[in-house]
């Protein structure tokens, strides 16, 4: 390797002159308040806007009506033909099935206790088998549909 040759580098840059140059360019920032301090709200720095008592009321059923759908839409509830647990299944493709577990079922659940008592973690396990064809029994019996009709959650 040669020696650097300094006599065409480039200077370094002034900071101050730099950071004066950003704020010409790109204008200062309005997110520097501290928290506490009253921007014209209610004693609040929060961004959002302050609702009256029954407005609030409204908005928090509407979201609850929203998360309802959003975690509920198209789910059937399903039971495992082996340990009689009841999961919420909608199958969305053939090779894609969501089940939405609760703890009761995952606690009963003959294969995943197998696997407790083996040692194991049965929240690494993908799915258990039994459980897996009960599902296609359901679809192939028609309680499941094999793709759900179901509208997505999305925005209404």
């Amino acid at each position: 390797m040669s020696p650097r040759d300094d006599r065409n580098a480039t200077p370094a840059p002034d900071v101050d002159q730099l950071a004066r140059s950003m704020l010409l360019l790109h204008g200062g920032h309005d997110d520097d308040h501290t928290p506490g301090e009253n921007r014209g709200g209610v004693g609040s720095w929060s961004k959002a806007p302050a609702f009256g008592a029954e407005r609030a009321a409204a908005l928090r059923e509407a979201t609850q009506r929203d998360r309802e759908r959003y975690l509920t839409t198209g789910l059937a509830s399903i039971d495992c033909r082996f340990c009689h647990v009841t999961v919420a299944v909608k199958k969305l493709g053939p090779e894609h099935t969501s089940v939405q577990w609760n703890s009761e079922a995952s606690q009963r659940c003959a294969y995943f206790a197998q696997i407790r008592q083996s040692g194991g973690e049965s929240a690494r396990t993908r799915t258990c088998p039994k459980l897996a064809d009960s599902i296609k029994h359901a679809v192939a019996e028609g309680c499941l549909e094999e793709i759900s009709s179901a509208p997505s959650p999305g925005d209404g």
